[in-house]
């Protein structure tokens, strides 16, 4: 039993830093908005 303890303490560690990971980036990186524009080609236009 103690095998199986110490596993699901690895697991939540891991866990709570992936969190920890995606959290800081949702909330100190700000995306920048910037123009976009894609070249069509001509016979991809409806006729």
């Amino acid at each position: 039993m103690p095998t199986l303890f110490r596993f699901l303490v690895v697991v939540a560690i891991l866990a709570g830093l992936g969190f920890a990971a995606v959290f800081s980036l949702a909330t100190f990186v700000k995306p920048e908005p910037r123009d976009m524009s894609v070249t069509i080609p001509s016979n991809r236009l409806p006729k």
